[in-house]
């Protein structure tokens, strides 16, 4: 019997009513499965109820979860006390993929930083090879919205999160790409190392990786695996690895010869050329030379692709001054990377720091900083670094009862009296959001809006 032939005969639960547990559910109903939807907080899914708690009767045969839901949360307890089987979303995907398009290639990448821009990377150079695919995951569309799409898609090219690999043990990709490990989500994974681990098991799940050789962590961490390991950086590549030969993205990977080299790109083909975008264009046409994708078509792909909103977003450069909205960067690791490709900042910093330390972020970056902007619920751990390893770096607290809006005209009205020529005014958190604005998104959206209307294009 099919998969789904199974499915409609079991009893299913649907563990989280936000983006991935609706795509679930939309799928159960297609195919007009028995299963009902629990979350904490949400009460309504569309059309579907939502269960705050788990009924007495709990005889589910079936828990599909959604990859925020902590493995040690009392509802998991219940369920395998119950002998009901818990499966993630990917990996409820993966066996449909499995009966619907088994010819389907999945290439997955996770990182701290840079998934989302590499991932749509890949996408942009396997549609100018003409491939069938999309990018999903952790960005755009769900997994199982991308496999049972009636496109069948002939690749899918995954972002996945540290929460989505944790969960999952059943895919078996083509090839996978680590971009980086930086302390992120310990509130999550409880400590450093299980974070890192959690990243590092897409490694057994593949026999091709992708491995950041400027990564130390990433390195170290994957000495012990007995793969096919093709490194990028930014020097010049050895055999089989990817490299920068002057003002071209070269490798040594995917050639016939140890002694020979092919140009991927010119160095101008990726922007913003700032390293670590760089190294995400070299990741990215590492996965896609891993399916057979020609080279140039993999320059066509890189030279096409546009970052996306709230990434190095140049929101305003008037009078010498550039505006620059990096909010997508929740973390301080993306925070030091944005921080890094200007050389004077008014950085306006703050959020929810998730359990994460600012000391090395600002050990690393203080000579970018002439000014921090303090904003948020855990901005006091970056003034407090700041004034313990850079204590020459003047800070502005600002805060507002008026909401995100007058916070955000408060922040750039700030920055006005601030900045001058040559200074560069950065949006780079390095915390999460939800504190003060919705998502990263509003707060991006919040920032540019208050440059457009006090400073002007």
């Amino acid at each position: 019997m099919s998969y789904i032939a199974v499915l409609k005969e079991k009893r299913i639960l649907v563990v989280g009513a936000g983006t991935t547990g609706k795509s679930v559910a939309s799928f159960l109903a297609s195919i007009s499965a028995t299963f009902s939807v629990i979350d904490e907080e949400i009460l309504v899914l569309d059309s579907f109820d939502v269960l705050n708690n788990l009924p007495n009767d709990n005889s589910f045969d079936i828990a599909i979860v959604s990859p925020g839901w902590r493995k040690d949360h009392p509802v998991f307890t219940s369920l395998h006390a119950q002998g009901t089987e818990v499966i993630s979303e990917l990996d409820f995907a993966w066996l449909l993929k499995q009966e619907l398009n088994p010819e389907q290639k999945w290439l997955a990448l996770t990182g701290t930083n840079g998934k989302t821009t590499t991932v749509q990377m890949l996408e942009s150079i396997l549609i100018s090879a003409g491939v069938s695919a999309v990018a999903c995951g952790n960005v755009g569309r769900t997994v199982v919205e991308a496999v049972t799409n009636p496109k069948r898609f002939s690749v899918l090219a995954l972002e996945l999160s540290s929460f989505q690999i944790s969960w999952s043990s059943l895919p078996e990709y083509e090839a996978i790409s680590i971009l980086n490990i930086a302390e992120d989500h310990i509130d999550w994974h409880g400590t450093f190392a299980e974070y890192a681990q959690a990243k590092l098991k897409l490694l057994s799940q593949t026999s091709i990786a992708l491995l950041n050789l400027g990564d130390s962590e990433v390195d170290l961490r994957s000495a012990g695996w007995n793969g096919r390991k093709i490194f990028f950086g930014l020097e010049t590549p050895q055999a089989g690895e990817i490299g920068l030969v002057e003002e071209l993205l070269s490798e040594r990977a995917y050639v016939n010869s140890s002694d020979s080299a092919e140009v991927i790109a010119e160095l101008s083909d990726v922007q913003p050329s700032v390293p670590h975008n760089v190294s995400n264009a070299m990741a990215a046409a590492g996965l896609a030379l891993a399916i057979g994708i020609a080279h140039p078509t993999v320059k066509s792909g890189l030279a096409n692709f546009k970052l996306d909103r709230h990434r190095l977003e140049l929101i305003s450069s008037r009078d010498g001054i550039k505006w620059v909205n990096d909010s997508k960067a929740t973390n301080p690791h993306a925070a030091s990377a944005a921080l890094l490709s200007h050389l004077s900042n008014i950085w306006i910093a703050g959020g929810l720091a998730k359990g994460a330390k600012m000391d090395d972020l600002i050990l690393r970056t203080s000579s970018r900083i002439k000014a921090a902007i303090i904003i948020g619920k855990d901005g006091e751990l970056i003034a407090s670094a700041l004034t313990k390893h850079a204590p020459k770096v003047r800070l502005y607290r600002i805060s507002s009862e008026q909401g995100a809006e007058d916070l955000m005209d408060r922040v750039v009205s700030c920055a006005m009296d601030i900045a001058s020529d040559g200074d560069t005014v950065l949006l780079a958190p390095a915390c999460a959001s939800m504190d003060q604005f919705k998502s990263y998104v509003e707060r991006g959206d919040l920032f540019a809006a208050s440059v457009t209307r006090l400073v002007g294009r």
